[in-house]
């Protein structure tokens, strides 16, 4: 559910390919072909996985100093002791109806003489957040999302497994299984046992140490992961620690809260994403898209995102969505701010029918109900340490998909292996990152080239997509390595 990609970040990639002689674009050395490798689940196409681009540690440094925000990044990430060697791999997977298919991804292996660099290395399995771009490729060093996560954690020696996906770059399937579970999860086992195929010739040694981490969608994909492995897959696999950002963990607590009027930022981009997800995956939804979606925008729209040219800005003033998700009805709090963004969902143009919405309300078994349900991941027992991480005031990914979460775990009496933290309260993330991420906020607003009409309006647009990720990571890995330096 991430959308809004960080100015400072792309300003990274930017940075950080410049410094090499790269492209600022995303890149992709397209499929792999090898017709002698069988396409069972899991395997990879092409090993070794080539490489795309390698830095030193001098070199990744220099590159993440070059701008302001790299180092804004630095200090939160710290100086790179390893350098990196950025490897694309495609390997073979499942859609949403368990159909054949294939996904790309990245693995992100520490180099250097540095003892963080060398010896086993624990691995770290990531999910990105939400993106539109079809072309979306996590192993390119231009990619936002992975220069965060390589400064933050390949850098410092995780080896880093990061799938783009199903749906993304040179995957054939033509939708995304977007918020599936059983999909996602099953997608980011089976790049996991690619990466493990691939280790043996990429120099990457890694230990019995498995971490799980994603930001936003992200999130929801690296716990729906934890949970499959621990139920499905723990044959082949034990998960050291769970770590989700900023997750839509409480699917059903979400789109209740979005059905009765409480329209997140971002509904529009995600509905579709959602509904043509769990209708491929389940059938049920509606019979055909002009029983959901206004005229104007039910033709098309199964197959309108991910997109190869529209951007997050393009698909609304080419008129492709409408920035309403219903025409009326607005959930009123007692919260100023959320009434603000709940009423800025409100209005026509709209996407979503008003009778879509009402059959949806007055049935609590309606399918979207019981799809939601499927891909809640509230009502499982962890049994490894499981952090989550998220800012409050999120606009997008409501902090209450959190505090759902960690209060069903505790029912299920693993209050002990849970620990929540809060990016706006020291008493959870410590004072150093509390006073950082309230200094990043107060940037944002007094940024004149920031989006946003008032400073108020320029934190809501940075809040998820910017502001909260680095901090957020820092955290989580703070909690990772934490738990593996006990052994537990």
């Amino acid at each position: 559910m991430k959308f809004t990609r960080s100015l400072g970040l792309a300003a990274l990639a930017a940075a950080v390919l410049t410094a090499c002689g790269g492209s600022s674009n995303d890149v992709s050395p397209g499929p792999i072909v090898d017709s002698s490798i069988p396409n069972a689940r899991g395997t990879l196409v092409a090993n070794p996985p080539p490489v795309l681009t390698a830095f030193t540690a001098a070199e990744y440094t220099a590159a993440l100093n070059a701008s302001a925000s790299g180092r804004s990044l630095l200090q939160l990430a710290g100086t790179p002791k390893c350098g990196i060697n950025f490897h694309y791999m495609e390997y073979n997977t499942v859609g949403g109806a368990n159909e054949a298919t294939n996904a790309t991804g990245g693995i992100m292996v520490p180099t250097g003489t540095d003892a963080a660099c060398t010896g086993q290395r624990p691995v770290l399995l990531y999910a990105h957040g939400t993106t539109i771009d079809r072309n979306y490729n996590i192993a390119s060093p231009a990619n936002s999302e992975a220069g965060l996560v390589a400064a933050m954690y390949a850098a410092q020696g995780f080896i880093v497994v990061a799938p783009n996906y199903a749906g993304y770059d040179a995957s054939r399937l033509t939708y995304h299984p977007y918020l599936n579970a059983e999909q996602q999860s099953n997608d980011m086992v089976d790049a996991m046992r690619a990466a493990k195929r691939a280790f043996p010739n990429i120099a990457a040694n890694a230990s019995d140490k498995l971490v799980i981490s994603g930001y936003s969608q992200g999130g929801h994909v690296a716990m729906a992961t934890a949970k499959a492995i621990q139920e499905r897959y723990s044959s082949e696999f034990k998960v050291t620690a769970l770590g989700g950002m900023s997750g839509p963990y409480a699917m059903t607590n979400t789109l209740q809260t979005v059905f009765a009027g409480g329209v997140n930022a971002g509904a529009t981009i995600f509905s579709p994403l959602i509904f043509t997800s769990w209708q491929k995956a389940y059938g049920n939804l509606y019979s055909a898209t002009s029983d959901v979606y206004e005229a104007p925008f039910a033709t098309g729209i199964e197959t309108l995102l991910p997109s190869t040219t529209l951007n997050t800005t393009t698909v609304f003033t080419t008129g492709r969505l409408p920035t309403r998700l219903f025409a009326t009805g607005a959930l009123v709090t007692q919260d100023p701010a959320l009434n603000a963004l709940f009423a800025s969902g409100i209005g026509t143009p709209n996407l979503i029918k008003q009778s879509y919405r009402q059959a949806v309300l007055s049935n609590p078994s309606h399918p979207v109900f019981t799809a939601a349900a499927k891909n809640d991941l509230t009502g499982w027992t962890p049994t490894r340490p499981v952090a989550m991480c998220m800012g409050a005031a999120d606009p997008t990914v409501f902090a209450s998909n959190t505090s759902v979460a960690a209060t069903e775990f505790g029912k299920r009496g693993v209050s002990a292996l849970v620990s929540v933290f809060n990016v706006e309260d020291a008493a959870t993330v410590g004072p150093q990152v509390a006073a950082g991420f309230q200094a990043a906020k107060a940037a944002t607003a007094a940024d004149p080239n920031a989006p946003g009409a008032s400073p108020a309006e320029k934190v809501v647009q940075a809040y998820h997509g910017g502001l909260v990720p680095p901090f957020c990571n820092a955290v989580i890995r703070g909690y990772f390595q934490q738990v593996i330096a006990s052994n537990r």
